[in-house]
């Protein structure tokens, strides 16, 4: 069954407290399918009391932790993020970690009674092919690079991957209609970019083959948060 445009949208809460967070949710929630929760929120208030907090008022958690460590220790996280319960839909990995974290990691969640969706995050969208060659020191270019991050991904067994609207059509068409790909860097015209570099706005978005939008502060830094998703998800739902 096709996604309705709200669901496909996730607002990130890049706040500093809960209660801020909260009002968001409380704001946009009629307009989007989900939040986007990051390292500012969990370090200040603790993973599970924000998944507590935000499925208690109605809300789908995406739990953006870019988890990066030995295989263990990432597995023993996602175990622990399992045991948060449905509420969780997706969570993110670097898939700078390697196939045996990754493939550690589903293994994982395999065994868990509900899981989220495991999602390998490739190439910033903070960052460009500059910064990748410079430094980095990455050889191949971004897009390649984006790719074969995607394919070590999609092989060891993860659902999905986080990649900008820039790649987001070179991943679906080389690897299929079956991952999901989600996609932040998304600003529509009548928002700054702010920190990053590699944007699209989330009608072109759709179209590059994205499934989920990843959405912050063209929505949370608007003086009328609600008006602004609810006018995102208008220029969504033209898309489809």
């Amino acid at each position: 069954m096709p996604l309705h445009p709200r669901d496909r949208i996730f607002v990130a809460l890049d706040v500093a407290d809960l209660p801020a967070a909260l009002t968001l949710v409380e704001q946009v929630r009629p307009y989007v399918g989900g939040f986007k929760v990051g390292l500012e929120l969990c370090t200040t208030v603790g993973v599970p009391q924000v998944v507590e907090a935000i499925a208690a008022a109605g809300g789908a958690v995406f739990l953006d932790l870019k988890l990066h460590d030995i295989p263990n220790t990432v597995a023993g996280a996602v175990r622990a993020v399992c045991a948060l319960g449905p509420a969780v839909r997706m969570l993110t990995l670097h898939t700078q970690g390697g196939a045996a974290m990754l493939r550690t990691s589903v293994e994982a969640a395999a065994v868990a009674p509900a899981r989220p969706r495991l999602l390998g995050v490739t190439v910033l969208t903070s960052i460009d092919a500059a910064v990748l060659a410079g430094e980095l020191g990455v050889a191949e270019g971004l897009e390649a690079h984006v790719l074969r991050l995607a394919r070590l991904a999609l092989d060891s067994g993860l659902d999905g991957v986080v990649a900008s609207p820039h790649e987001a059509a070179t991943v679906r068409q080389a690897c299929g209609p079956g991952p999901l790909i989600v996609t932040p860097g998304v600003r529509p015209a009548w928002a700054g970019v702010g920190d990053q570099r590699r944007v699209l706005g989330p009608a072109e978005a759709l179209r590059t083959g994205a499934d989920y939008l990843v959405i912050g502060r063209p929505i949370t830094a608007a003086a009328d948060p609600a008006a602004a998703a609810a006018r995102l998800l208008a220029e969504c739902d033209g898309t489809l």
